[in-house]
């Protein structure tokens, strides 16, 4: 299929013209959707919230000592949305697809959490073994939801049927998802706010390779209050991020998402954290990447 940039191929990290898709290895991919969220609307505003934000950042990563953005950061045009989930997995997974043939580490902007769904698909078709790293405070494991298989709540089932999977910082689920709880492979958030040292139990849970699936709501509402459904009792930053990066250093990450962004105009603060959230990410995979190759900085 076609690749289709963004009009500012340099968007994420408000990077200047050209920026090459040949040699990038970060492809960000927008994704507007918000058609199955049950209580706060908005959450297709979150992709260009997080790209604008994202122009504000300082490029130099001070925890990796790096500067992501030279490992190239392209992009991509916006997925067109339909309104059925069903069509916009369909859309997302032949999009990441060809992002993933073309070598590209693909970097989901949701939009709501089912658009997950199809970047999970797409990863677990490219790489066997696949384990999905979820990080959210709710299990979304049900069947179905609201007469969709392919609803927000749904996002663990359907990856379930591809891979294997580990949930980080639960904290909220109906009591018709106790039966598909997987009490070894799930980290609740009053645990680790009781002091669990989930991290080295959570990495030996994980196979290899890992798709990290970020819900922004996974994080407490004093720090990421700009969610669709901010529950409370969820992770600190450095909670979140110290998780991510023993990860990345253990395991094999090929690729991630960052979804439920709702922005709020009157407190733009959670945009730039999801922003951050996305390059830090990729400061810990440009860090690995050439760690690997011997030329670490």
């Amino acid at each position: 299929m076609t690749i289709r940039l963004h009009d500012r191929p340099g968007a994420f990290g408000g990077l200047e013209a050209p920026v090459d898709y040949a040699s990038a290895r970060f492809a960000v991919l927008p994704i507007p959707y918000d058609g199955t969220s049950t209580w706060l609307k908005g959450a297709d505003r979150g992709p260009e919230a997080i790209l604008e934000a994202s122009g504000h950042m300082e490029l130099y990563d001070v925890e990796t000592g790096r500067e992501p953005f030279r490992a190239g950061i392209v992009t991509l045009a916006p997925v067109a949305c339909p309104p059925d989930p069903e069509g916009v997995a369909e859309r997302v997974r032949a999009t990441a697809l060809a992002l993933i043939d073309d070598g590209k580490c693909v970097v989901g902007l949701g939009g709501e959490h089912s658009v997950s769904i199809g970047l999970i698909q797409a990863h677990a078709a490219r790489h066997p073994g696949l384990t999905v790293l979820q990080f959210d405070a709710h299990s979304d494991t049900r069947d179905s939801y609201e007469g969709s298989r392919y609803n927000h709540a749904c996002v663990m089932a359907r990856a379930a049927e591809v891979a294997d999977y580990v949930q980080v910082g639960i904290r909220s689920m109906d009591a018709s998802e106790l039966g598909l709880l997987r009490e070894s492979r799930t980290f609740f958030a009053h645990e680790i706010a009781g002091g669990l040292d989930f991290i080295p139990w959570m990495v030996e849970r994980l196979g290899d390779p890992v798709y990290i699936t970020i819900d922004l709501d996974c994080l407490d509402p004093a720090f990421m209050p700009s969610t669709g459904t901010p529950e409370p009792g969820g992770l600190t930053w450095h909670q979140l991020t110290r998780a991510i990066a023993e990860v990345v250093r253990r395991r094999t990450v090929v690729g991630f998402d960052v979804n439920e962004l709702l922005p709020n105009p009157a407190n733009r603060a959670p945009d730039f954290l999801a922003a951050r959230l996305v390059y830090q990410i990729m400061g810990y995979l440009d860090a690995k990447h050439d760690d690997l190759k011997g030329t670490r900085n």
